[in-house]
């Protein structure tokens, strides 16, 4: 019996929305590094660096080091995080962007409210019984 329990436990627990979203996520950030590495591998770093490459009399990035120290995967990396963050900024702004649109499209649609006659009313009469206040003073 507590077994079967636990088994349904276990599974309500991997269909809630937040595990769901937590996996495809997880999905979609391990293609998007793959995508990342490439871009950095196959076309950034022989576009940008080739000339510092042929500089050191180096084939590739990874391969440059000195007594032992691979600096070579240390900028490989630092290109991949750069681009990665670049990426997310990218696609934050366009995100904000979109939704401040979406905002001001949805305030035009909504006319304002006219203003209630009550409360109109009521600063009007606040009003006047202030010049009056001011006038007997005076």
């Amino acid at each position: 019996m507590a077994r079967s329990g636990f088994l349904a436990d276990f599974q309500k627990f991997l269909m809630q929305g937040n595990v769901i979203d937590l996996a495809v996520a997880v999905i979609i950030g391990g293609a998007f590094g793959k995508i990342v590495t490439s871009l950095v591998e196959d076309i950034i770093t022989p576009l940008i660096l080739n000339p510092a490459l042929k500089a050191a009399q180096v084939d590739s990035l990874q391969n440059l080091s000195y007594q032992g120290i691979k600096y070579g995967l240390f900028l490989a990396s630092i290109i991949n995080f750069l681009v990665i963050a670049f990426s997310i900024f990218v696609m934050i702004r366009a995100f904000e962007k979109a939704k401040r649109k979406l905002a001001r499209q949805e305030a035009i649609k909504e006319p304002a409210a006219a203003p209630d006659a009550v409360v109109v009313s009521q600063e009007r009469l606040t009003n006047a019984i202030e010049r009056l206040t001011a006038t007997m003073n005076r």
